[in-house]
């Protein structure tokens, strides 16, 4: 791996002439550029045959970033099929969620279980390793792009029985699973078994279906379908370079493809950060701990961010001076070793045609964006390799599991109002704006380390998951679960057993019923002064005790949070869905048990420890108004070289940035 920090972006020369190239290295070099991600969507141009291979423009690109001191990430193109082969293979062409087999067209348009995609896209990569192994200008590959939507046609429903068969190996175990005693579902042969879609067991889309346990066993085979591809494409660049790191791009917490599948398979996380229109900066902090998590704390990349706007989006709103800057600082500050823009020169055709640019249309260096991206350039040089391979010391850790998030929001009832994400990202809002680092984790991952395990929404328990979050609470940490935790299995099968199911011991409680409201309806939580809303699950103590209850309804005056003495340690239970301040309080008096309440109130601070055991300690002001603070510690500023000391005065600018080196 490079010794700098790569900054660069997707770059796609073979959109303009040679002479254009010129242009653009200059300005690269002027902005402190120095890594190239080419060939993203390029199969047309490299293999404009099925026995055409040219590689013409790829040599000139590579080469000319070689000849400039710059570094490649180079794509193997697949993430569209070339006309040719779509016309050739009609196979490719993916079939719908509704039944209807595309024709060539878009992108993300190649059926997974295709054997003739399979061949011709690990052709494709074998033969761009065999190529470029080697070259001077190649730091790491690139395999495919942003994977993600599903394929319904007929290879894809026998590749889904396959990969059932080897789950289930028995169609008895299969019946059991999904409980098909229900309205006359017993199979007695594996091809009796359809993927469920709009033809078979759903209405009104994905998220409506009879059949809990199809449904996300289809949506477990669709990430592992995609993944295939992506570890075919990787063998096939292994077979001729061993050595270049291989990854591919995520989108932070995505629903439709369970990433901590994929994690083992990459030699790196990436990830494309476009967070939603009007998001709070926990929102893209939350996906930046979600990649880190993904490889065990690993660093990742950011390998995409608009450095001024998008253009997908009905509106598109434009960055504001000093947002581009806080949004690559915040991304290095949670453990990115990378910070990539899409994209470097804008196209001038297509749908990307007003997707911000590094680089616009006229090609001039005298912009404001082009300025903002070389100060931000200067800023990344001056820091060098401070930060390449630092950790971050997180002691709380956030369970984020795929199976609950679909099983959770495929459920008939309570509500279907509720979002998996949103209330993930409530307590790690709240975490993260007490100035706790966190972890976001697997529920597989290893909690010895974490002090607060927070367990929002953790619908499905699965294995010994249960056994592990007691053990945290035994030696004296704090465990948060919330409503709808502890109900069903790893098959969507609820447990026949008190509510919340393997969690009840930990909590001590039991929970008989719950209620559901309209989305406008809400009731108090007095003792926190919150309001909450969605789902209201009737607890009744068993060994816990109240901290809050309900204000209102035939239930009122009983506990809607409760803590659990367990060990050395404790167990909290949020019984509904708290408004942002009433989870904040709830967090901050778990924080607060094990002193993880941060010194500096108001800003977002993140911590990351270099291999030589340096601490590095990130503020950054995301308000229009000058954060005063006082330093809690020696330090030293990275980007300005001033010294402050213990109990000094520390101001940051509006959307300003610090990196202290604590001494």
């Amino acid at each position: 791996m490079s010794r700098t920090i790569p900054y660069g972006g997707d770059y796609n020369p073979e959109q303009w002439p040679e002479e254009v190239w010129d242009d653009d290295h200059c300005l690269f070099t002027e902005a402190g550029i120095d890594t190239l991600t080419v060939g993203v969507f390029s199969w047309s141009l490299t293999q404009p045959a099925e026995n055409t291979y040219d590689f013409t423009v790829l040599d000139r690109v590579l080469d000319r970033a070689a000849a400039e001191g710059r570094r490649v990430c180079l794509a193997t193109g697949t993430a569209a099929v070339p006309p040719w082969l779509a016309k050739k293979y009609p196979e490719v062409n993916r079939t719908d969620f509704e039944g209807r087999r595309h024709r060539y067209g878009q992108r993300h348009n190649f059926c997974p279980s295709s054997p003739a995609y399979r061949a011709r896209s690990t052709a494709l990569a074998g033969r761009l390793a065999e190529r470029y192994a080697g070259h001077p200008a190649l730091l790491a590959w690139h395999v495919n792009n942003e994977y993600g939507g599903a394929c319904y046609c007929d290879l894809c429903a026998e590749a889904f029985r396959t990969w059932l068969r080897d789950e289930y190996v028995t169609l008895d175990a299969l019946n059991d699973a999904w409980w098909t005693t229900f309205w006359s579902h017993r199979y007695t042969d594996w091809a009796e078994i359809e993927p469920p879609s709009a033809l078979t067991e759903h209405w009104r889309g994905p998220d409506h279906t009879a059949f809990q346990g199809i449904t996300l066993d289809h949506l477990r085979f669709t990430t592992d379908a995609l993944l295939g591809c992506f570890t075919a494409e990787k063998d096939a660049l292994r077979a001729h370079d061993p050595r270049t790191p291989v990854t591919t791009n995520f989108m932070g917490p995505y629903r439709p493809l369970d990433y901590h599948r994929w994690a083992p398979h990459l030699d790196f996380a990436s990830w494309d950060n476009y967070p939603p229109l009007d998001a709070p900066p926990t929102r893209a902090a939350l996906g930046h701990d979600l990649m880190r998590g993904l490889k065990d704390g690993a660093p990742f990349w950011l390998m995409e961010q608009t450095p001024s706007t998008t253009a997908c989006r009905d509106v598109n709103p434009l960055r504001r001076p000093g947002e581009l800057r806080l949004a690559t600082w915040q991304a290095i500050a949670h453990g990115a070793d990378a910070a990539l823009y899409f994209q470097l020169r804008a196209s001038r055709g297509a749908c990307e045609k007003y997707h911000g640019a590094v680089i616009g249309h006229a090609g001039r260096d005298d912009t404001r964006v082009f300025r903002e991206v070389a100060a931000i350039g200067r800023e990344l040089a001056l820091l060098g390799d401070t930060t390449l391979d630092a950790r971050t010391p997180a002691r709380t850790a956030l369970l984020f599991d795929w199976d609950s998030w679909w099983a959770l929001e495929i459920s008939d009832g309570p509500s279907r109002h509720l979002r998996y994400l949103d209330v993930v990202h409530a307590y790690y809002r709240a975490a993260r704006e007490a100035g706790a680092d966190v972890d976001v984790v697997p529920v597989t991952a290893d909690l010895t380390r974490y002090d607060v395990v927070l367990a929002p929404v953790l619908h499905m328990v699965k294995g010994d998951l249960a056994a592990r979050l007691e053990a945290v609470a035994e030696r004296g940490g704090t465990v948060l679960a919330t409503f709808l935790s502890g109900r069903v299995d790893r098959y969507d099968r609820a447990f026949l057993t008190d509510v919340p199911g393997p969690l009840a011991p930990l909590m001590g409680i039991r929970v008989d019923e719950w209620d559901a409201r309209p989305r406008e309806f809400t009731q108090t939580v007095p003792e926190l002064d919150a309001e909450a809303s969605l789902v209201f699950e009737i607890v009744q103590p068993r060994g816990a005790e109240p901290v809050a209850t309900y204000g209102s309804d035939f239930y009122a005056g009983t506990p809607a949070v409760t803590r659990n003495a367990f060990g050395a340690g404790e167990a909290w239970y949020v019984a509904t869905a708290l408004d942002q301040p009433g989870v904040d309080r709830v967090v901050r008096r778990v924080l607060d048990r094990h002193d993880l309440i941060g010194p500096y109130p108001g800003v977002e601070t993140a911590t990351r420890v270099t291999p030589d055991g340096t601490r590095l300690l990130f503020l950054l002001n995301h308000t229009p108004h000058p954060a005063r603070l006082t330093a809690h510690a020696p330090a030293t500023d990275l980007l300005t070289g001033k010294h402050v000391e213990r109990d000094e005065p520390l101001t940051l600018d509006p959307l300003g940035v610090a990196v202290l080196r604590l001494h």
